[in-house]
């Protein structure tokens, strides 16, 4: 059961009926990124966790964490889903040079991503010399990137926070223009919808 406004009991909806409007794929776009910025925020609580125990972190966890969180955060600005801008970074208010992080963030997701190259360690080949100057072996030589910093992760952090209440302040607006929409349509309209299977829990 579900409790509104006027703190009475209601029951939970019966039928759920999918619509197909402008302003529903907009909710669902907003929906999808509210939700990709929460899994940043999770990645980037797990990260603060990690960086700041007792002895080395696993560096296959610190990995794993931040490669996700950066996917997620790039992804909320996909042009496709075209939910938020890059002037959204700015407005949010938040001190520092966000706009550089905001562009270093995404180069970050680009590298640690790459189909092509190894993220963690660049690769030298060289050749071992004995005394008289004769090559006597081979030698592969890595040279470890530098992992992520704690700082960094609590500013991807702080800008995920931020966009999570811009972008809850838009999905209610829109909720509100998608129920105008659904009230306008008449109940034999209604009925010939979709239904959308809730899974009971």
């Amino acid at each position: 059961m579900t409790i509104d406004e006027q703190d009475t009991v209601t029951t939970a909806p019966r039928t759920v009926r999918r619509l197909d409007l402008p302003a529903a794929t907009e909710l669902a776009g907003l929906a999808a990124v509210f939700e990709d910025l929460q899994y940043v925020l999770r990645c980037c609580e797990h990260l603060v966790s990690a960086l700041g125990g007792r002895g080395e972190p696993d560096p296959a966890l610190v990995e794993a964490l931040w490669t996700g969180a950066l996917i997620g955060y790039a992804r909320c600005f996909s042009s496709r889903a075209a939910v938020l801008a890059e002037a959204d970074v700015g407005e949010l208010g938040i001190e520092g040079e966000v706009t550089q992080v905001h562009g270093m963030l995404k180069k970050a997701r680009d590298h640690l991503a790459s189909r092509h190259t190894n993220p963690r360690e660049a690769f030298t080949i060289g050749v071992a010399q004995s005394n008289d100057g004769t090559p006597t072996g081979v030698a592969v030589v890595s040279s470890p990137r530098p992992p992520v910093d704690e700082a960094t992760v609590r500013m991807l952090g702080r800008l995920a926070y931020g966009l999570s209440g811009l972008v809850d302040g838009r999905m209610q607006e829109c909720q509100n223009r998608v129920l105008a929409a659904a009230a306008a349509l008449t109940p034999g309209e209604l009925a010939r919808l979709p239904v959308v299977h809730l899974s009971e829990g």
